[in-house]
């Protein structure tokens, strides 16, 4: 599995959302993405990506999309 389906696989796992919802899901545009979904989300990324982020990243984090660009900044790259 590569990283792009890693990623999706967290949120989807997550949030219990479909596919076709990612690509433009907010921080808190769905009940399940509230500040507890939110910290459980980071959890299972930095556990996927054996990574840890730093708290401004965390708290920037508040998109599907814009978070690709955030790990980035921990050298994964979406394929």
């Amino acid at each position: 599995m590569g990283n792009l389906e890693k990623y999706k696989q967290q949120f989807k796992e997550n949030f219990m959302v479909e596919e076709e919802d990612l690509p433009n899901l907010k921080y808190q545009d769905i009940p399940n993405w509230d500040s507890v979904g939110h910290m459980a989300l980071m959890a299972g990324l930095e556990d996927t990506f054996e990574i840890e982020m730093d708290i401004d990243d965390i708290i920037d984090f508040a998109s599907f999309e814009f978070g690709k660009t955030i790990l980035e900044k921990y050298s994964i790259t979406m394929e």
